[in-house]
């Protein structure tokens, strides 16, 4: 309190903190300033706070409000055959306008594309060079598309089953090979010329093998042969043909053989006549000149019944007993001979039983001389 007419120029600063009021809180000074240094953010010191990084501007998105779509839906819409088709030929889909209904790509569409060059289209290539096709067509010769038909026809037609058998062929390559020695030059036999003649041997025991399916007149008849004309596989640069050596089970090695050698050779050529490749009544195949092959599996060749897969020989260790009681082994040369029949005309025991007399007949082979 001061006196009525007193001075109150000394309380001009007095405050209500003066007098013991409440006093306001401090307003909080702002986080950035009290984070501030002092020193500089570049000046090189260990204390220098790090220099600030600005936030990034936010990006409005693009968006253009339209529901998602699956990769599918994104897809044009195009027939599974235009699509195979543009997969196989690289052509872009994105590019083609679909001529089908709705504008649907068709398989049509595909071929008709030009590319940007005008050419036809190819697989994309790589580091800008010009695209190269990815495959180069051949027309198929008459020839391919008659083995294409005739053999598609086996397959659907003829229910094939096989049977397998491993061969010793040691004593008929001795006999080859002594046979061959004492020819003076008029001949040289092969393995092959000694299977087909013990394949006619075993046909003889067992007919059905050499015996055929026949519809003809509206009727449905099994035909066996009397008489065994193997188709000989050869292989010549216009596709595999069959030419045949008749009447084999008549016809002694050395006649075969020659057979054997003339029909390739101008089946090689392409001078065969229609007769000298049209028939025969069972077939051999044989890939025993390749050592790769171990054995194979033959389509039949209609209307015959069954065909014989040839192997290449192995040699095989097989043990044995020495004289004094230890144990040891020999050598054996050893074929693969694998049997493919219709089982319309030739029953399952009864193919087996072909493939007895044929191992019978190959592993003795003095048998089929006599």
């Amino acid at each position: 309190m001061i006196e009525e007419g007193g001075d109150v120029s000394a309380f001009e600063s007095f405050s209500i903190d003066d007098a013991g009021g409440e006093k306001e809180p401090p307003k909080d000074a702002p986080k950035e300033e009290a984070s501030q240094s002092s020193e500089p953010a570049d000046s090189g010191s260990k204390t220098a706070p790090p220099p600030k990084e600005e936030a990034p501007s936010a990006v409005e998105s693009e968006s253009t409000g339209s529901r998602l779509q699956t990769s599918l839906q994104r897809e044009p819409s195009i027939s599974p055959a235009a699509k195979k088709l543009a997969l196989e030929k690289g052509v872009p889909i994105s590019q083609i306008k679909g001529s089908g209904p709705g504008g649907r790509i068709v398989k049509e569409d595909i071929e008709k594309f030009k590319g940007a060059g005008g050419g036809a289209a190819a697989a994309p290539a790589t580091g800008g060079a010009p695209a190269a096709a990815s495959y180069e067509d051949f027309p198929a010769s008459s020839m391919r598309k008659t083995i294409a038909n005739r053999l598609t026809q086996s397959m659907n037609q003829n229910p094939h089953y096989f049977v397998a058998s491993t061969v010793s062929v040691t004593k008929l390559m001795k006999l080859r090979q002594a046979l061959n020695a004492s020819a003076d030059g008029k001949y040289k036999l092969s393995v092959n010329d000694f299977l087909i003649k013990a394949a006619a041997v075993a046909c003889r025991k067992v007919p059905a093998a050499n015996s055929s399916w026949r519809e003809e007149n509206g009727q449905v008849v099994i035909r066996q042969h009397n008489v065994v004309d193997v188709s000989v596989a050869v292989a010549t640069p216009i596709g595999l043909m069959t030419p045949i050596v008749k009447n084999v089970n008549g016809t002694g090695l050395q006649s075969i053989s020659a057979q054997v050698k003339d029909l390739g050779k101008r089946a090689r050529d392409g001078k065969l006549k229609p007769e000298e490749y049209q028939g025969g009544t069972f077939t051999i195949s044989n890939m025993g000149m390749n050592d790769a092959v171990d054995r194979f599996t033959a389509v039949i060749n209609p209307p015959q019944a069954a065909i014989l897969a040839v192997g290449a020989p192995k040699k095989v260790a097989i043990p044995t007993e020495n004289e004094d009681g230890s144990e040891g082994f020999t050598w054996d040369d050893q074929i693969v001979l694998q049997g493919s029949f219709d089982h319309k005309v030739v029953d399952g025991a009864v193919g087996a039983e072909f493939m007895r007399e044929l191992k019978k007949a190959v592993e003795n082979p003095l048998e089929m001389l006599l």
